[in-house]
């Protein structure tokens, strides 16, 4: 196996664990102590992850915000698998939301065969994923956020409660059950707090990595979501939270 297909396996298993020691590390990865010790200096350098006493867990991002760009491939397969998910759930003739964020991108993807399908988003790249598509797209109006690629909209220049969205699938840059979804910023949870307001049905689709963060600012509790969409590496206590509340937690097929 080549150092980068073993630093990625590293971090796979981090995101799932999110601290492991280096036994339990090296048992995993069936290296020998020397070869994990390289790869971990390696990814300790590029800030990926981080030394703790006896092992390693995942870095936190220095700044908050991840950039688009690196959340755009970061946890990809995930991401794709929830979209798909997410694809089996919109219907011919609906009316939805696709939020800002690198899951929701991957959802556009697959929904350009729907017929009579309207798409509204504040999202530049979903945006220039459907252009040339025959889904009907409502693009709500604001100030333009050059990092996130978003728009993030205020009252007075976008009419929220003249839209009918059947389903809103959104995103969340953190999900715990006492909290609920939070982000790391101010105006993205303002025009997420407003859309989920007025949705019918609510979809958050976030990888398992979300799970278990409280960030910046809250968006919604659990009792606001009616669905959580996430990969197959949701751990265990965190399914069995979905036991206790109304929100119905799907997990993707692949």
């Amino acid at each position: 196996m080549l150092p980068v297909e073993r630093q990625k396996k590293i971090i796979d298993l981090l995101t799932v664990k999110k601290v492991l020691k280096m036994p339990e590390l090296r048992e995993e990865m069936g290296i020998s102590i020397d070869t994990l010790r390289r790869d971990i200096s390696a990814l300790a350098e590029q800030g990926k992850i981080k030394k703790i006493y006896g092992g390693v867990k995942l870095a936190e991002p220095k700044f908050g915000e991840v950039s688009m760009e690196e959340r755009m491939i970061r946890h990809l397969e995930e991401k794709t698998a929830i979209a798909k998910t997410c694809d089996e759930h919109i219907e011919d003739g609906d009316c939805i939301y696709l939020d800002s964020g690198s899951t929701t991108y991957q959802i556009a993807r697959y929904i350009k065969e729907k017929r009579n399908l309207t798409v509204i988003t504040n999202s530049v790249p979903v945006i220039l994923e459907l252009m040339n598509s025959n889904v009907e797209l409502i693009v709500i109006g604001g100030k333009v956020r050059k990092n996130e690629r978003s728009v993030v909209t205020y009252d007075y220049l976008f009419n929220f409660h003249q839209l009918n969205i059947q389903k809103a699938f959104i995103c969340a840059s953190g999900i715990t059950m006492e909290k609920g979804i939070s982000d790391y910023n101010v105006e993205e949870a303002l025009a997420r707090k407003k859309i989920i307001d007025i949705s019918h049905e609510v979809y958050v689709a976030a990888d398992s990595s979300k799970f278990g963060r409280n960030v910046t600012v809250n968006i919604a509790g659990l009792d606001e979501i009616d669905y959580v969409v996430t990969d197959q590496k949701a751990r265990e206590e965190v399914i069995r939270g979905f036991d206790e509340v109304k929100t119905e937690l799907i997990i993707s097929k692949e």
